[in-house]
């Protein structure tokens, strides 16, 4: 798929769940295998234009998210790329046996993608917040999981596990009028880290929302007299081994950021690997600490959460005087 200025426009415009329904439109253009299956989510995820112009690439289980990866499986099991899609929770959490059974046991390619995953539905309180996916599945062999930054994220990652052999969970994060990140095509490989910015101080790893959030810190702390590195890390597994290794030889202050637990993903990922070094920099993980939030808009929850850019920045300066 060709991206355009327009179209980053667009899908930063539009937000984060119509860009998935675009980018499935294009998809569908390209692969005569592709079938979608949704848990009573055609407009929620975008999809009312796909669900019309291809009626028999499109089924509607209801409410029924668990069913619904059996199905993908069969499916997936006779020929056909599926991809699932659900709010977050539900897809992951409430799907957890299947998810490890049908697919991840079984080694069959279905992509799972969670919607407004984080904290964006924190007005609706903690049973659609969703901050525990990727430490769930993240423990369970032969799945790979991508959390993209913005538009052009969401589409390149879409088309990236339409074209892998395992099965796939894309996490999709924040709302409308999504900031941009990329504002050209960019060349996404799963499991090979971005670098947006270089630095000698300090090494940013950040996945979803967060990295224009980091960017945005990175700029307070050259103000600061402090350069930071920020990477966009879009796969949380395969973790790039190779971009870590990159900040251990260079920088005194590993920092990992995710609208996600602290426990069990990015930072959990990033830790595993700078264990196995003998004298590796000091990490700081920024997200979600092991509590449930109070219920609130998401600059509200994002606040609530140390998750601006100001507190990112603020926790990293601390850190660094420590």
């Amino acid at each position: 798929m060709q991206i355009t200025s327009n179209d980053i426009k667009m899908w930063s415009r539009v937000g984060a769940r119509p860009t998935y329904g675009m980018a499935m439109m294009a998809l569908a253009k390209e692969r005569d295998d592709l079938i979608v299956i949704t848990a009573d989510m055609s407009t929620s995820a975008g999809l009312d234009r796909f669900r019309k112009t291809y009626p028999d690439k499109f089924l509607d289980v209801g409410i029924a998210e668990q069913n619904m990866i059996g199905i993908a499986a069969g499916l997936a099991d006779n020929g056909y790329n599926v991809f699932t899609v659900t709010f977050a929770p539900f897809q992951t959490m409430r799907c957890c046996e299947q998810i490890r059974v049908d697919l991840a046991y079984s080694n069959i390619k279905v992509t799972m993608t969670g919607l407004a995953s984080g904290v964006i539905h924190g007005s609706l309180g903690n049973t659609h917040c969703c901050f525990e996916d990727l430490g769930v599945l993240r423990s369970i062999p032969n799945l790979i999981l991508m959390s993209p930054a913005d538009g052009v994220g969401i589409v390149k990652a879409v088309f990236a596990a339409a074209s892998c052999d395992k099965p796939v969970y894309i996490r999709i994060t924040g709302g409308a009028n999504n900031p941009i990140v990329y504002d050209s095509d960019i060349d996404f490989k799963i499991g090979k880290a971005i670098e947006l910015e270089a630095g000698r101080d300090v090494t940013i790893f950040a996945s979803g929302t967060m990295v224009h959030f980091c960017l945005q810190s990175a700029k307070l702390l050259r103000e600061k007299g402090i350069s930071a590195s920020v990477w966009d890390m879009h796969t949380i597994k395969p973790i790039d081994k190779v971009a870590i290794d990159t900040a251990v030889q260079k920088n005194r202050l590993i920092v990992t950021v995710e609208e996600h637990s602290v426990i069990g993903g990015l930072s959990s990922a990033v830790a595993e690997c700078l264990s196995s070094y003998k004298n590796n920099p000091s990490q700081l993980s920024i997200g979600i600490n092991d509590f449930f939030p109070e219920p609130g808009d998401y600059p509200f929850m994002l606040k609530q959460c140390g998750l601006a850019p100001e507190q990112i920045a603020e926790k990293i300066l601390n850190a660094l005087k420590n």
